[in-house]
C-alpha cells in the first residue's frame, strides 16, 4: 500500500514538472517571439509602398516649404522699415529702392513695388502693393495642397488595403475547403490591419504638416499686411 502511494506521488511530481516545463517553454515563446517593424510593414503589400511614397513626398514638400516660409520671415522688417522711412524723409527714393532690391524677402519686394509707383494716386500704390503681396503668398503656398492631398489620400488607401486584405482572406478560406486554420487567414488579415494602421499614420502626419505650414503662412500674411499699412502711413508723413 505504501509502495503504491509512493508511486502515485512520484507520478504526480513528474506530471507537475512536465507541466511547469511546458508552461515555461510556452512563456519563452510568447515573450521572445517578436515581429520586426519592417517585416510587419511588408505584410501590407503594394499599398504600403504607395503609402511610403506619399509620406516621403509630404515630408519633402513640408520641409522645403517650411524653410521658404522661414526665409520670408527671417529679415528684420522693423529695422528695414525704419531705414525706408529715413530715406523717404530725406527724399532719397533711389536709395530706398536700392535698399529694397538688396534684400531678398517678400516685404522688400512689396515695398519696392510701392516705391516704384510714387507720384501716382495712393489708391494705385496700395493696389500695386497688395498685388505683389498676393503673388508672394501664392508663391509660399506652392505645392502645400499636395500635403493636404496626402493627408486625405492616406486613410483612403489604408481602407483600400483593408478591403483587399479581407477579400484575400475570404478567397484563401474558400479555397481551403475543410482545412481552414489561422495560417490560411493570417496573410489576408495581416494585409488588412497593417494597411489600416499605415494609412492612418500617413494621414495624421500629413494633416499635422499641412496645418503647420498653413499656420506659418498666415503669420507671413499678417506681417505683409502690417508692413503694407505702415508703408501707406509713411507716405502721408511728409505731407503732414
Amino acid at each position: 500500500m505504501f509502495k503504491s502511494i509512493l508511486l502515485n506521488i512520484s507520478a504526480v511530481s513528474a506530471a507537475v514538472e512536465v507541466g511547469n516545463d511546458t508552461a515555461m517553454a510556452v512563456e519563452n515563446v510568447v515573450t521572445t517571439e517578436k515581429i520586426p517593424v519592417m517585416d510587419l510593414a511588408l505584410q501590407g503589400g503594394w499599398v504600403m509602398l504607395v503609402l511610403l511614397a506619399l509620406l516621403i513626398l509630404a515630408v519633402y514638400i513640408s520641409i522645403e516649404r517650411y524653410l521658404a516660409v522661414q526665409h520670408a520671415m527671417k529679415d528684420d522688417s522693423t529695422l528695414f522699415m525704419n531705414n525706408i522711412r529715413d530715406y523717404i524723409h530725406k527724399g532719397d527714393i533711389e536709395g530706398a529702392r536700392s535698399l529694397s532690391k538688396s534684400i531678398d524677402s517678400p516685404i522688400a519686394r512689396m515695398i519696392d513695388k510701392g516705391l516704384s509707383r510714387l507720384g501716382r494716386p495712393l489708391s494705385d500704390i496700395q493696389t500695386a502693393i497688395e498685388n505683389v503681396g498676393k503673388l508672394e503668398i501664392a508663391n509660399l503656398e506652392k505645392r502645400i495642397s499636395l500635403v493636404a492631398t496626402v493627408s486625405s489620400l492616406g486613410p483612403m488607401l489604408g481602407f483600400l488595403g483593408t478591403v483587399t486584405g479581407m477579400v484575400k482572406a475570404f478567397f484563401d478560406m474558400a479555397n481551403a475547403g475543410n482545412n481552414i486554420d489561422i495560417q490560411v487567414l493570417s496573410s489576408g488579415i495581416y494585409e488588412a490591419m497593417v494597411t489600416t494602421v499605415g494609412g492612418l499614420i500617413v494621414g495624421i502626419i500629413g494633416y499635422f504638416l499641412y496645418n503647420l505650414l498653413v499656420t506659418r503662412i498666415n503669420k507671413v500674411v499678417f506681417l505683409l499686411e502690417a508692413r503694407a499699412m505702415e508703408f501707406m502711413d509713411l507716405l502721408n508723413e511728409p505731407a503732414q
